[in-house]
């Protein structure tokens, strides 16, 4: 696995002197003693921390097949990419004339970790993800608003990749637009025209299933059960109900281009295959979108494609489950939707991310706010354990220096860096399995730190004790790697991280810290007089608006956690403080079922 990023992957740490942290430190900004102290970490491993090249990342990953579900073929297949070494891929996006909601973000988190992990495999790869900027569902907006298609859809379209940047979908490497390629959607419908597989009615141009043969074998639905799909209206001039346009001829008032058949605008489903024509040429690897979109688009790419170009082919289909909302499928058009802003205004991005991979991709997943609190709370736990190890490092890295020794990590901490590393391997190589790693491996390697860090605590013998910081090293850079490859590594410090949850806890109870501050010591003062009554119902009124208090020594501490209603007897009074225990390792209970081929 790579090392957090470094511009130069060549660059030896210990060659680098503090001074040149701020030319490639991955955390933004100039090098602050916690940086410096965060970089000096790295260095007291025994091995020098370079990015694996691309042969060896490939070599290592072939313990496990990397393998896939292809909607095609209806099963999981070992991925080879058409060119070696190389991935092409190609992923619809969205029509831009609203906020994306939470079912956008399923879709481009799960091929977002499709794209960190191909390259993590080794592999160079071409992802490119469009813009619809062009749709009678933008139309119909912008004149309800008064305002151009283009510049409203352009508006909606920027919201979208601040989205983006804030669940940490790294940018494709190409976002066409639908209205920057007009010849090449013309281009590519005339020769669907001179194949003889569409017709031109009065301006329009449609697409003739009869002349097809193939069509529905990505959906495996007969063309007499097929119906005009949806964006697509049933219109008495085609020669079949289930004609679509290709072309659709100006209507008053609506932005049009020209063209040989009229002025107009393309059909939603030809600018996919014109575009992805366009940069990943008629034969690629990848092509991935909603399973709401087998049909009719993906269906009708498949048709158009050929139509154009006979040997046009795509290696693999793949498609991710709906989200959904109170088991119905999450959608702007039956308005059941939340918007990622939505949720984001209260969680914390990672936190949704999290949740959004703790089903498997291909599996529905429904959106319940139980589910955010859990995720949430285990992205806390998370960051707290690094931040923690972070510390315990700082504090014996001048005694690990002086030293001049080498210590080797304990028995216990090589197992678990071998089984997280291969296990992450084995999981992420089977179809993108991430539940399982984020609730077996991660888990393990997290709770070992805590117990290293426990016994830290206590006094131990030089050797144990600088043998026990060695392994929180290597504990820590293996979690950091397998957090990178999911998008779960925040380019912030641990402790921004850490801070910006709290904010966001703060905001859920509507409750400032002040006010904690201002609780935690009316509690101290009932537990004095030995109201400890008056100091549970305190402590549980806190828990229930998802804040524990933790007395650590002498002190009380504040965190976020699940919001716990106290415990009640069967006439209504409190039987005692709920167990917030659980917020120092939060379980993950959510279901893991995978959608089966």
């Amino acid at each position: 696995m790579g090392v957090i990023g470094f511009a130069n992957p060549a660059v030896k740490l210990v060659d680098l002197k503090v001074t040149d942290l701020k030319l490639i430190w991955p955390f933004g900004g100039s090098a602050t003693a916690e940086t410096e102290r965060g970089f000096a970490r790295f260095s007291l491993s025994s091995q020098i921390l370079t990015n694996r090249s691309r042969e060896t990342t490939m070599a290592d990953a072939r313990e496990f097949e990397f393998q896939i579900y292809n909607s095609m073929t209806k099963q999981k297949e070992k991925f080879k990419a058409i060119v070696p070494g190389k991935v092409s891929m190609y992923v619809c996006g969205v029509t831009s004339y609203d906020f994306s909601h939470i079912g956008h973000a399923r879709a481009y988190v799960a091929f977002d970790v499709l794209f960190r992990y191909l390259k993590h495999l080794g592999y160079e790869v071409k992802y490119v993800r469009n813009f619809t900027d062009v749709d009678d569902k933008i139309i119909k907006r912008a004149n309800e608003l008064g305002e151009d298609p283009l510049a409203l859809s352009s508006r909606f379209c920027q919201e979208f990749l601040t989205d983006m940047t804030d669940l940490q979908c790294l940018p494709p490497n190409e976002q066409p637009r639908v209205s920057d390629h007009m010849d090449q959607i013309r281009d590519m419908i005339q020769k669907i025209i001179d194949n003889n597989c569409a017709y031109v009615v009065d301006g329009d141009v449609y697409f003739s299933v009869d002349n097809f043969p193939n069509y529905g074998r990505l959906s495996g639905r007969k063309l007499e059960d097929n119906r005009a799909g949806e964006r697509i209206a049933i219109d008495s001039r085609k020669k079949n109900p289930a004609d679509f346009a290709l072309w659709k001829a100006a209507k008053p008032g609506e932005i049009s281009w020209d063209s040989p058949w009229g002025p107009g605008r393309p059909g939603w489903h030809i600018e996919c295959s014109a575009m992805s024509v366009t940069y990943l040429t008629k034969t690629f690897d990848i092509h991935g979108g909603g399973m709401d979109l087998i049909f009719p688009h993906h269906e009708n790419e498949i048709a158009q494609s050929c139509a154009a170009c006979p040997n046009s082919n795509i290696g693999y289909w793949m498609h991710n489950g709906f989200v959904t909302a109170n088991d119905e499928k999450m959608s702007k058009s039956i308005g059941n939707f939340f918007t990622i802003r939505e949720v984001t205004k209260l969680y914390h991005p990672l936190a949704l991310r999290h949740f959004l991979m703790g089903t498997h991709y291909r599996s529905p997943v429904n959106y319940s706010i139980a589910q955010i609190e859990i995720s949430s709370e285990a992205v806390y736990y998370i960051y707290q354990t690094l931040e923690d190890c972070g510390s315990a490092i700082s504090q014996f890295e001048e005694e690990i220096k002086t030293s001049g020794k080498k210590y080797s990590t304990t028995d216990d901490a090589q197992k678990c860096v071998k089984n997280l590393r291969s296990h992450f391997e084995e999981k992420l190589s089977d179809d993108l399995h991430t539940p399982t790693i984020l609730n077996a491996a991660l888990q393990d390697a997290l709770r070992l730190m805590n117990k290293i860090l426990s016994m830290l605590k206590k006094k131990l013998q030089k050797p144990q004790k600088l043998s026990n910081i060695e392994s929180l090293i290597q504990l820590e850079k293996e979690v950091r790697d397998v957090l990178d490859v999911l998008g779960l590594l925040s380019s912030l410090t641990y402790t921004e991280v850490l801070k910006q949850l709290k904010e966001k806890a703060l905001k859920r109870a509507e409750i400032t810290e002040e006010n904690i501050q201002q609780r935690i010591e009316d509690r101290a003062l009932a537990r004095k007089n030995k109201d400890f009554k008056l100091g549970d119902q305190i402590r549980s009124d806190l828990t229930s608006k998802g804040i524990a208090l933790m007395d650590v020594g002498n002190d009380t501490i504040w965190r976020p956690c699940v919001p716990v209603e106290p415990a009640k007897s069967s006439d209504g009074q409190l039987v005692g403080p709920p167990d917030t225990s659980d917020c120092l390792q939060p379980g993950l209970s959510r279901s893991v079922d995978v959608t089966k081929p």
